[in-house]
């Protein structure tokens, strides 16, 4: 599974996986179930890849947060995203210490750490996903 090609899809839960392109849509299939879907071009749709998380120096691409989580849960599951918020943010704080509290809120927190479950979940091997050329061009 390619990290670049998984979007978040505002509206719809879950994640899914880019199958094809056509003029005015995306087709993809949810990695939940594996369940294929149309996605309109009116739609708003985030690549995971493009997404960053606030710290107090620079923003950090979301593929190093999900990197450092799969790292401290030894490739396991991390804690359920439906856990009381101190708990999310202990655990968000342990695998990225110096995010920006103020513009980092915990349904954020909630969500990153529902997409890594599901990722998880779906096989990623996050110690073999490289970042993609624009990534690692600025770092």
């Amino acid at each position: 599974m390619e990290f670049n090609k998984i979007i978040a899809v505002s509206g719809k839960p879950g994640l899914f996986k880019v199958i094809s392109q056509s003029k005015s849509a995306i087709i993809v299939t949810a990695l939940e179930d594996d369940k294929r879907a149309a996605i309109s071009a009116t739609q708003n749709v985030s690549l995971l890849e493009n997404i960053a998380i606030y710290t107090y120096e620079e923003d950090v691409p979301l593929l190093k947060v999900l990197k450092a989580m799969y790292i401290k849960t030894a490739g396991k599951e991390a804690i359920s995203h439906k856990e009381s918020g101190k708990k999310l943010e202990a655990f968000f704080a342990e695998v990225l210490p110096d995010y920006d509290a103020e513009r980092v809120y915990t349904s954020n927190i909630k969500k990153v750490i529902q997409w890594f479950n599901l990722l998880v979940n779906s096989g990623m091997d996050f110690s073999k996903v490289e970042a993609t050329n624009e990534e690692t061009e600025k770092e």
